[in-house]
């Protein structure tokens, strides 16, 4: 399956089959499909009788083994977080306490094991005489030791083996890795085009959830399906009249939320009250257009600035906080030391 917005990039990745690199690394905003797009690219290429518009059949066996998710030529490396159940860690007995397990995090990352195993699929002759996929997303999930390992394998990569990365944020990888995999940019769709598909799916307040995650229609469509705006609200209530006290109070109720999301949040209130400042557009939160055109009159420029510099160097770490309570604190004091 790929999206009404992607047909051009299909039709422009057709033109490469007859010579396709060893690596191809797509990328573009989160929420805008590209995993699916990779996904169906890797079954066309293991598919035996290819559509002329370059998809695949559906039909051959080896369509079936894809689709049944154990196709012999074609691997999928992603973090556990990603996996519907984590496998067991290295060394467990797969037939552990599952109550044991549950109190296991997920990982995040994609590690180097999850590479290195790699080396006996790559090894070994394909099943149909034909191409041997490795899809890997997110890219930027990969840690140092596991990025290391790829990139041994990127410089010396086995004959008929493809590998098909996909990233929201090329400045998260290597930069050695970026050279040597063919950067392949998958689009953002525009507002009408994103915002006609999510109505079609039936999403009531589509141009509302659209715009609040930044125009990507598939986190908009994720946002919209879970019903629950509380965490969003009760942030976007306290980015609206900023206050120590009322900093606290909203992190206690905030630390359990996803702190990237917290921070996207924020850095997209950020842009709207610089937005309203200089232009009086506002792009993500335009039922907040009174409290933003407020903030926007009031505030300094530095110090705007300021607050949007500290919300970048928050993301980069919201993944592995010390404390969510202390982090949210701190990320609300920092804005109300700004924003007042």
């Amino acid at each position: 399956m790929i999206y009404p917005w992607q047909q051009g990039a299909w039709e422009q990745l057709q033109q490469m089959r007859g010579r396709l690199p060893h690596a191809l690394l797509f990328h573009g905003a989160a929420g805008t499909g590209k995993t699916d797009f990779i996904e169906e690219f890797a079954q066309s290429l293991l598919c035996e009788n290819v559509k002329a518009d370059g998809h695949a059949c559906g039909e051959c066996a080896s369509c079936g083994w894809f689709l049944q998710g154990n196709h012999p030529d074609y691997r999928r490396v992603r973090p556990e977080a990603l996996e519907d159940e984590a496998p067991p860690a290295e060394g467990e007995d797969a037939g552990e306490d599952k109550k044991a397990k549950s109190t296991k995090t997920a990982s995040k990352e994609i590690k180097i094991e999850q590479i290195r195993a790699l080396a006996d699929f790559m090894n070994i002759s394909t099943h149909r005489q034909g191409l041997r996929v490795v899809v890997l997303y997110p890219a930027e999930a990969l840690n140092m030791p596991s990025s290391n390992a790829l990139l041994k394998t990127l410089e010396e990569p086995p004959p008929g083996t493809v590998f098909l990365l996909a990233s929201n944020s090329l400045d998260r990888l290597l930069p050695t890795i970026l050279s040597r995999c063919r950067k392949f940019a998958l689009p953002m769709p525009g507002h009408d085009e994103a915002l006609a598909w999510l109505q079609a799916q039936g999403v009531q307040d589509a141009d509302g959830w659209l715009r609040e995650q930044g125009g990507a229609p598939l986190l908009a469509l994720a946002q919209a399906e879970s019903g629950n705006r509380e965490e969003l609200d009760g942030l976007l209530q306290f980015l609206a009249r900023p206050g120590a006290d009322a900093a606290l109070r909203a992190a206690d109720k905030l630390s359990k939320a996803p702190l990237a999301s917290l921070v996207a949040w924020e850095q997209r209130w950020l842009y709207d009250v610089l937005s309203c400042k200089l232009s009086g557009r506002v792009r993500y939160y335009p039922r907040y257009q009174k409290e933003l055109a407020a903030l926007a009159a009031n505030v300094h420029t530095a110090k705007l600035l300021k607050a949007m510099k500290g919300a970048n160097e928050r993301r980069a770490v919201a993944e592995h906080p010390l404390s969510p309570k202390l982090f949210v604190e701190d990320m609300l004091l920092e804005y109300t030391a700004c924003c007042t």
